[in-house]
């Protein structure tokens, strides 16, 4: 069980300052303000994400972590202006996601944009947020064609689902797995982790299944739990999100499965163990996200968000964080050479190299970080809590 921490405001406060103190550099201009904005402006910055329907606590997640950011960057009175977060709900579905997106894209206050939080959505209105010149930063959208599609603004602070989809596949090879079923949910996030686990379990010399379901029309996963009962794998990869995962977990349980269960990182929350009971429990979870609770880079914000939520952070808040630390900087440093514009913000987060909580910030041109910072850790559900193991390259 995890015990509240209680923090004071002062602490609160030392928090933001040393987010936005000097860890962010940019080729493009320095961090201070000389000749910039005056304190009395305020610029805002969008949100896209679930904020409702099944999915909505991965949104809520990255949401409170951008809201803490922002809340540290107006406690700050050296800043020079003001920040407020526009937040639009897309129920991560991707034909909601461009109304979303034209909701952030018509307030011209908005210089940059935290999300979209899923892979359709972020496929979905790529091409619209690089029309209007606006960066978006995902903090979990992890599909592996998304830096193919050449949006001109997309940029994405985790990896991408081939380097999970490989390493999750390398692990359960290490392991000894001679036979695996993979499960994908057919959307865009699901099918291509599932395809990459797939393609390199099989280049392990595993002997896989692989097999879609639609996770946005199934309701009942007991016959596919007898499939893959049947089907005599020694372990099962599934490719989808928490709240149909959930729904599996219970279906595998009733139908006596009883090899090896993981997940990517879609099912990563407290809507996967809380909906799926003690059914979850044994599950593991590949994810490259950092587990704030536990993190020792990660101290100060955990107790922050405490205090500020009441609730400790969970998937993707601290991505979301830094994502939004990062943006900051990129306006900070725009508002040096004066008034921020949409396009020289854009440039600044090109240029700017950010050291945030999870990991240090430097895009690479097709906006994915730069190779030698990705890391992809593995869970594990003990008791019904989801508990990091470490690196899932050092796991065997």
């Amino acid at each position: 069980m995890r015990s509240r921490v209680l923090v004071t405001t002062a602490v609160f406060a030392a928090v933001g300052a040393s987010a936005l103190a000097g860890c962010g550099s940019s080729s493009s201009g320095g961090g201070g303000l000389n000749g910039g904005t005056t304190g009395g402006t305020t610029w805002k910055i969008g949100f896209e994400g679930p904020l409702s329907g099944a999915n909505a606590q991965l949104g809520i997640n990255e949401e409170y972590g951008a809201e803490l950011a922002i809340a540290q960057a107006n406690a700050d009175s050296s800043l020079g202006f003001k920040l407020e977060l526009v937040k639009a709900d897309d129920q991560g579905d991707p034909a909601k996601a461009p109304t979303a997106a034209t909701q952030v894209i018509q307030d011209p206050k908005v210089l940059g944009e935290i999300g979209p939080s899923f892979s359709g959505a972020s496929l979905a209105v790529g091409q619209r947020y690089g029309a209007a010149g606006l960066a978006m930063i995902t903090p979990s959208a992890t599909n592996a064609t998304i830096q193919l599609q050449h949006f001109p603004t997309f940029y994405r602070i985790v990896p991408n689902d081939n380097v999970e989809g490989q390493q999750g596949a390398d692990w359960l090879a290490r392991t000894g797995v001679k036979k695996l079923f993979v499960l994908q949910d057919l959307s865009a996030y699901g099918k291509g982790v599932g395809d990459t686990v797939a393609k390199e379990a099989r280049a392990k010399g595993v002997n896989v299944t692989e097999q879609g379901l639609d996770g946005t029309t199934t309701k009942n996963y007991n016959p596919i739990a007898h499939t893959i009962v049947a089907s005599g794998a020694d372990a099962l990869f599934y490719g989808g999100y928490d709240a149909q995962a959930a729904l599996l977990a219970k279906a595998l349980k009733a139908a006596g499965y009883s090899g090896v269960t993981v997940g990517g990182n879609g099912i990563k929350s407290s809507v996967f163990t809380g909906n799926g009971g003690t059914a979850t429990n044994g599950w593991y979870i590949t994810c490259g996200c950092q587990d704030a609770t536990v993190a020792k880079s990660a101290k100060a914000f955990a107790a922050a968000y405490q205090q500020k939520f009441n609730t400790p952070p969970s998937t993707y808040s601290p991505e979301a964080y830094d994502a939004t630390n990062m943006l900051i900087q990129a306006i900070k440093t725009a508002s040096a050479n004066g008034t921020p514009t949409r396009a020289t913000v854009l440039a600044a987060v090109k240029g700017t190299s950010y050291k945030g909580i999870t990991t240090t910030i430097k895009f690479q041109a097709n906006g994915d970080l730069n190779s030698s910072v990705q890391t992809v850790n593995l869970y594990k559900v003990e008791k019904g809590n989801i508990v990091e193991l470490g690196n899932i390259k050092t796991q065997n």
